[in-house]
């Protein structure tokens, strides 16, 4: 058996199922992570005071002492370290409102290990600081002086600097950019965001949407980079070259 890379990495699980806990425990110190488990918000919140440098939680919506998406709001005003929510339930109002508050991802229980590992690792991946030098070589899409790097799923702005993205987000722009100048329905954007690691739902493509506008555009109320085409879908209107 050949040994187990170790990471700089430590994961925070947020879920009163010790079984859940232990299941991803085991799953992500196989991969070399370090991993610290919380039954409660409450014990997450003193673990966020006292080890503040996490590189990813897990969050699962139902806690016995305070809702999940209250939790994430609390977590989102202390940390910057990105937050994979968790449910059995897959309320699709608790998805979308998760991550109209800023969650990063979303995985419904019961999930696949491999599929949880390779979607914490995007996340880890792209949570990394990195730098662009102007005349670095890179692979990827660009458009009106922006590039969105597809090697590193980062993008950055005419200044070359770094815009965090959630990996819906990413996911979303790398389909509208990939397809420049075309009216994408919201069936067609399903099907070009679906994955084996990453699946967008019908709802949250507008709260997506309305995110990368704010990102993206100099008037996030009067769009010109991301068009709505009423009835249709959405337009992805500048130009795009691929590099």
């Amino acid at each position: 058996m050949s040994p187990v890379m170790l990471h700089n990495s430590t994961i925070l699980i947020i879920d009163d199922d010790v079984q859940i806990c232990e299941l991803l425990s085991d799953i992500f110190e196989d991969h070399g992570y370090s991993v610290t488990t919380a039954q409660t918000g409450k014990q997450a919140l003193n673990l966020l005071e006292s080890t503040p440098n996490f590189s990813l939680i897990f969050l699962d919506l139902i806690l016995p002492d305070i809702n999940g998406l209250e939790l994430l709001q609390r977590l989102k005003l202390i940390t910057t370290t990105p937050v994979i929510m968790l449910s059995g339930l897959g309320s699709e109002s608790d998805i979308v409102v998760g991550l109209e508050m800023g969650a990063d991802d979303y995985i419904p229980k019961p999930f696949y290990p491999r599929v949880v590992v390779a979607r914490a690792k995007v996340i880890l991946r792209r949570s990394q600081p990195q730098s662009l030098m102007i005349n670095a070589p890179y692979k990827g899409f660009i458009f009106n002086h922006w590039i969105l790097d597809t090697e590193n799923h980062k993008l950055y702005s005419p200044q070359k600097q770094e815009m965090m993205l959630t990996q819906g987000e990413y996911t979303l722009l790398h389909a509208l950019v990939s397809n420049p100048q075309k009216v994408l329905s919201r069936q067609k954007l399903l099907e070009l965001t679906h994955s084996e690691s990453f699946e967008i739902f019908d709802r949250t493509i507008d709260v997506l949407i309305m995110r990368l506008r704010k990102k993206l555009e100099p008037n996030p109320k009067t769009p010109t980079y991301i068009q709505t085409v009423r009835g249709v879908g959405y337009l992805f209107s500048v130009i795009v070259e691929q590099c």
